[in-house]
C-alpha cells in the first residue's frame, strides 16, 4: 500500500470516528424520538457527504473510480432500505421504547463497520485466489434475487427465530425490562443484561445476513478494497437517519422489494457473464436506477388494496350468525 494510499485510509477512518462521535455525543445527547423534519434533514447530511466524498473520489483516482464508488453506494443504499424493514420488525417484536432505538442502531452501525471491512477483505481474497469464486457469488446473488422477488410477505426474518437469539436468552440472565438505555445493570452484585441488549444482538446478527447480499454484489462492481469498503460505509452511516424519515411511510414503497430483487438477479447475472461480456459500470448504475424509480413510482402510483375490517361480533362477518346482539 502507498504512502497516499494508507493516508486515504487513515482520514476516512478518522473522518468516521469524528462523525459518529459526533452523533453519539452532540446530536442525541438526549434520548428522543427523531421528528420526520430532522430525520429527513440528518438523511440529507449523509447522503450529501457521500456526494462530497465522490467529489474527492473523482479529484484523486479520476472518472472511472468516481463512477464505481457511486454505482457500489446506490447498490448499498437500495438494499440498506431492504434492511429498515428488519428493523420495524425487531423493533415491534421486543416493543422497544421509540426513545431508544437510536442507541441500538448506532451500536448496531458501530458493529457493522466493523464486521462489513471483514467480509469485505475476505471477498476480495477469495476473488483473487480463486477466481472461480466469482460464480459462486453471482448464483447466489440471483437465487437471492428471485427467492426475495416470489418469497411472501409473512416469510421475513422473526426475531424469536434468530438462534443467537435463542443462546442469548438461555445462557445470559435478563431482567425482567428496559432500564432506559441502558444495556446492562447490576442488581444485587449481579450483572444483568436488559432486553436492549438482546436486541442489539439480533440486529448485528441480521447485519451478517444482509452483508451476504451486499458484499457481493458490491464485489461485482469493483474489487478495489476502498472504494467497496467507503461506499459501504457511507451507505450504513445513512441507515439509522433512513429509518426514521421511512418507518412512517414504509407502506408507500411496498414494491420496492421487487425492484431490490431484480437488482440482486441482475448482479448476479454481471458477475456470471464476467469473463464473456463484462457490463460496463455506466450500463449498470442506470439499471439500477430504472429498478429503483420504477418500484418506487409502482407503490406511489398503483393503489393499495385495503381489506374491511371487521370487529368481532359484527353480523357482517363471514358465517357470523344472525346478527342479534350476544
Amino acid at each position: 500500500m502507498s504512502g497516499n494510499e494508507t493516508l486515504l485510509w487513515g482520514l476516512f477512518l478518522a473522518a468516521v470516528a469524528g462523525l459518529l462521535y459526533f452523533d453519539l455525543r452532540v446530536v442525541h445527547r438526549r434520548a428522543h424520538v427523531p421528528s420526520l423534519r430532522e430525520a429527513l434533514l440528518w438523511s440529507l447530511v449523509w447522503v450529501s457527504l457521500a456526494f462530497l466524498f465522490n467529489l474527492g473520489v473523482l479529484h484523486a483516482r479520476g472518472t472511472e473510480k468516481a463512477l464505481q464508488f457511486f454505482t457500489g453506494y446506490l447498490i448499498e443504499l437500495s438494499l440498506s432500505i431492504d434492511n429498515l424493514f428488519v428493523f420495524l420488525l425487531i423493533f415491534s417484536f421486543f416493543e422497544v421504547p421509540p426513545e431508544h432505538e437510536h442507541r441500538v442502531l448506532f451500536w448496531g452501525i458501530l458493529g457493522a463497520i466493523v464486521m462489513r471491512g471483514l467480509f469485505i477483505a475476505a471477498g476480495i481474497a477469495l476473488l483473487h485466489l480463486f477466481h472461480w469464486v466469482i460464480y459462486l457469488f453471482g448464483a447466489f446473488l440471483v437465487f437471492s434475487g428471485i427467492k426475495i422477488g416470489f418469497s411472501k410477505k409473512d416469510e421475513s426474518m422473526h426475531p424469536d427465530r434468530n438462534p443467537v437469539f435463542r443462546l442469548f436468552r438461555k445462557f445470559i440472565p435478563l431482567s425482567p425490562g428496559y432500564e432506559g438505555g441502558q444495556f446492562t445493570i447490576r442488581r444485587e452484585g449481579k450483572l444483568l443484561a436488559t432486553p436492549l441488549l438482546a436486541v442489539l444482538f439480533v440486529v448485528e446478527t441480521s447485519d451478517i445476513v444482509f452483508a451476504l447480499d451486499s458484499v457481493p454484489a458490491i464485489l461485482a462492481i469493483t474489487t478495489d478494497p476502498f472504494i467497496v469498503y467507503t461506499s459501504n460505509i457511507f451507505a450504513i452511516l445513512g441507515l439509522r437517519s433512513f429509518y426514521f424519515a421511512l418507518a412512517g411511510v414504509m407502506r408507500l414503497f411496498r414494491f420496492i422489494r421487487y425492484g431490490l430483487a431484480f437488482i440482486l438477479a441482475y448482479i448476479g447475472l454481471k458477475m456470471l457473464l464476467s469473463d464473456l461480456y463484462p457490463i460496463p459500470v455506466t450500463t449498470s448504475l442506470l439499471v439500477i436506477v430504472c429498478a429503483l424509480a420504477l418500484s418506487i413510482l409502482a407503490s406511489v402510483l398503483i393503489p393499495h388494496r385495503v381489506d374491511m375490517v371487521i370487529e368481532p361480533g359484527d353480523p357482517k362477518k363471514e358465517g357470523g350468525g344472525t346478527g342479534e346482539d350476544p
